[in-house]
């Protein structure tokens, strides 16, 4: 019922999805729908969930190469996935992470791209060995927001992503991070080695 359910939201859009046509697409009947899900607001957080774990899957794949050396080799990854799953996984580019459902699908306490912030700050720093601070997640969900926002001109200028766009978000947002995730490291150093230097005896 997922897959139809992506397929139908590439045809119909949110709006048109209806429990009808997806019980006719997925070829069972309208009470087996309903046996899971009580109106389409849940199937689709129910596709949405699903592609989030897909994401992250596929980033933990990715970091667990090699050839990652640095965080932003994780960044760039975790921008590429984005615009993969844009072109490749069906219902993505009409849903996203589910804001054009409710900006807290995926959780009631947090917007959809802050969920997605949190997931992305927890890779970097077990893969990577970022400092886990609140500045960290901050500056990821403003990353977030604006990686979102111009792959998502990218795929209106051109139905398969202007290049062009998506190279500058990359561009944008790894030079944003560099300099304020390098930020949370510095401080969270310079915290480290005044905490050490107090505590030494005069």
């Amino acid at each position: 019922m997922l897959d139809a359910c992506a397929e139908l939201v590439d045809e119909v859009g949110y709006e048109g999805l209806t429990t009808t046509l997806l019980a006719e697409r997925a070829e069972v009947a309208i009470g087996s729908v309903y046996q899971f899900f009580p109106d389409k607001r849940a199937i689709v957080q129910a596709l949405t969930l699903r592609t989030m774990e897909s994401y992250l899957q596929r980033l933990d794949e990715r970091f667990a190469s090699d050839e990652m050396t640095h965080w932003w080799d994780g960044v760039d990854a975790g921008i590429d996935e984005y615009i993969t799953m844009h072109r490749t996984v069906p219902g993505f580019r009409t849903l996203h992470f589910g804001d054009v459902v409710d900006l807290h699908l995926l959780d009631e306490q947090r917007d959809n791209n802050g969920v997605i912030a949190d997931q992305l700050a927890r890779v970097l720093t077990e893969r990577f060995g970022l400092t886990d601070v609140p500045k960290l997640r901050f500056v990821l969900e403003i990353a977030v927001e604006a990686a979102d926002a111009l792959i998502k001109l990218a795929f209106r200028r051109k139905s398969d992503g202007d290049e062009r766009v998506l190279l500058e978000a990359k561009a944008l947002i790894r030079e944003y991070l560099h300099r304020q995730v390098d930020g949370c490291d510095s401080e969270q150093s310079a915290g480290a080695a005044g905490a050490t230097e107090a505590a030494q005896p005069a």
